[in-house]
């Protein structure tokens, strides 16, 4: 009779097991984005180039080597991974904050921590001297 071990009765053989060639070179930082997008979004290469209509080796390529890509393939990566082409090209700017920037951002955080009694009283006074800012330039 043959041992069967109960660690692995439930998963596949190569279930966490990497598949293919290990690369001689490295991801370009455009291959790497690519890459990190295609494997959050649970897909192998062979089910993007499918999707893509190119064949596996031009999508791994992609993935690999600093190559062009027409920019219909770029919108269409982008459907097919859900994620922006700007992210995909590295050319996602960062998000704009509102409000005040600086000095003035520190004085406003520290304020929104106050009881709102006190935030009130300070906001009245910040109030006060741009109305009369505002007075003072139309005069």
């Amino acid at each position: 009779m043959q041992a069967v071990s109960p660690n692995i009765s439930d998963r596949p053989y190569n279930g966490v097991m990497n598949t293919g060639r290990p690369s001689k070179s490295d991801r370009s930082a455009f291959g790497q984005r690519l890459y990190e997008a295609r494997e959050l979004k649970g897909l192998s290469l062979r089910q993007v180039a499918e999707e893509l209509e190119v064949p596996l080796n031009t999508y791994a390529n992609w993935e690999r080597r600093n190559v062009g890509i027409k920019p219909d393939y770029l919108a269409a990566l982008s459907r097919i991974l859900e994620v922006q082409t700007e992210e995909l090209v590295g050319a996602a700017t960062p998000p704009k904050k509102d409000g005040p920037t600086g000095k003035a951002r520190k004085l406003f955080e520290e304020v929104s921590k106050l009881p709102r009694g006190q935030q009130q009283r300070i906001l009245a006074m910040v109030e006060d001297m741009l109305i009369a800012q505002e007075a003072k330039k139309a005069s």
